[in-house]
């Protein structure tokens, strides 16, 4: 049994389908990464970097960028998820749509190789 497996034993109904359906879909675009936990909750790395999370709370799911740029520069987030400077909160039951998720996943991955080079060509959407 995987790390987060373990960690999702917690849930149950509809929030657990909705965190199966976003693991799932994180694996779909990046089948390398490597699951683990970060900060207390399910992760994924590559090369050693975090790219993603997400966990479950009382009232919502959340999906963790682990950049607080990310977010503002991905722009179009569904009216039904709640988006702050480093979490996307969704509601329990809902799914987020595969191409947002790979945005997130995109602009996250674009970050660190631009952190590592120096350079920067990620600009908040207006």
């Amino acid at each position: 049994m995987s790390v987060i497996d373990r960690h999702l034993k917690k849930f149950s109904g509809a929030q657990l389908e909705s965190l199966h359906h976003l693991r799932k879909t994180i694996l779909s675009i990046v089948p390398q990464a490597k699951e683990t936990i970060s900060y207390g909750m399910p992760a994924f790395e590559i090369d050693g970097k975090v790219i993603a999370g997400f966990d479950g709370f009382k009232n919502h799911c959340s999906y963790f960028p682990h950049s607080g740029a990310v977010l503002e520069a991905v722009g179009d987030i569904p009216d039904w998820c709640e988006a702050s400077k480093g979490i996307l909160k969704f509601p329990i039951g809902k799914k987020l749509p595969k191409m947002l998720v790979r945005k997130l996943i995109s602009v996250t991955r674009r970050q660190i190789i631009e952190k590592q080079t120096g350079s920067s060509s990620v600009k908040p959407k207006k």
